[in-house]
């Protein structure tokens, strides 16, 4: 029972420490996550200079769901490694007023471009290619987007699944997270 409790407790502590501190905004500020000037075509070639894929993930303060995905997914550490090998990130504030420049050159403050892009809950990760044709929106962009908050599976499937461009295949993500996921559970 001692080393039972011994090793709940190292569990607890670990998570604690490697995860994201809350910022002034009163949103997880995870180490991976970019601070740029919100110009997605700007952040899109330097994701690309970097070999990188670029995520926009859509976060509010006191949302429950960004705390579980912080505390409880990301601070996993293959899973914060393979964004940190392998994602730019970019964090949007959806009650936010900074302002972000979609790729279509409309220029919003965050809350307002939230708004536009249809994002209604939190946390909301946008996913894109490589390269994005002229005149489009981020949501039209996106090659995959993830709604809410999923476990850790699920997480790492789709975040794996963009970078090895699943999306491009017959195979969709649903079939493509099954096939991983019956493998990662034997």
């Amino acid at each position: 029972m001692t080393r039972l409790f011994a090793v709940l407790c190292a569990l607890l502590f670990s998570a604690q420490v490697f995860a994201a501190e809350i910022g002034d905004d009163g949103l997880h500020k995870a180490s991976w996550m970019r601070d740029t000037f919100k110009d997605l075509s700007e952040d899109l070639e330097e994701a690309n200079a970097e070999g990188k894929r670029l995520m926009v993930i859509v976060e509010q303060r006191g949302c429950i769901y960004c705390k579980r995905m912080h505390e409880e997914v990301f601070v996993i550490p293959e899973i914060s490694q393979y964004i940190e090998d392998n994602y730019f990130v970019v964090q949007i504030n959806m009650f936010g007023d900074v302002e972000v420049t979609d790729f279509d050159g409309t220029t919003l403050p965050e809350k307002d471009m939230v708004k536009r892009w249809g994002a209604l809950f939190t946390p909301n990760i946008f996913f894109f290619p490589a390269a994005v044709d002229d005149g489009v929106t981020a949501p039209q962009a996106a090659v995959a987007n993830m709604p809410g908050a999923f476990g850790r599976w699920t997480t790492m499937n789709m975040l794996t699944w963009v970078v090895e461009e699943g999306y491009n295949s017959d195979e969709p993500f649903q079939k493509y997270h099954a096939r991983k996921f019956e493998s990662q559970n034997k």
